[in-house]
């Protein structure tokens, strides 16, 4: 069964979605820890990430930066802090997050409740910024 990643992928599922080529998809949280968290996917469904081919783990990165770049330039933030977690969607994933500290990359403390409204003025804003 397809997981709600690959659903967002194939537009079935409504997203905030930042960027996409042949291989990868990116787009906001709807539940962000922070403002202008970002998800990024290989379109290929695998769970696990450390079950990735070389080239598709290593293609993950490249295509994150311009993104995590972007992110820096749209949100206030020391840094671009990247998590994998992995337990909550079996899909393959990284989480971009601009973070002052590393209280924000904490997935155990609330999210935010943000309108899609909200989320689509990010989305503008980052895709300005790539």
């Amino acid at each position: 069964m397809a997981t709600i990643f690959t659903k967002i992928i194939k537009g079935e599922i409504p997203s905030h979605k930042i960027y996409e080529d042949e291989n990868y998809f990116a787009f906001l949280d709807i539940n962000p820890l922070v403002p202008g968290h970002t998800i990024v996917v290989p379109k290929k469904e695998i769970d696990y990430i450390f079950d990735l081919d070389n080239n598709t783990l290593g293609g993950l990165l490249v295509f994150a930066q311009p993104i995590a770049k972007a992110l820096e330039k749209s949100f206030p933030c020391r840094r671009i802090g990247i998590e994998v977690i992995g337990l909550e969607v079996p899909h393959a994933h990284v989480h971009l997050l601009p973070i002052n500290s590393e209280a924000d990359l904490n997935f155990s403390k609330g999210k935010m409740s943000v309108s899609p409204e909200e989320l689509t003025l990010w989305a503008e804003k980052i895709i300005k910024n790539l």
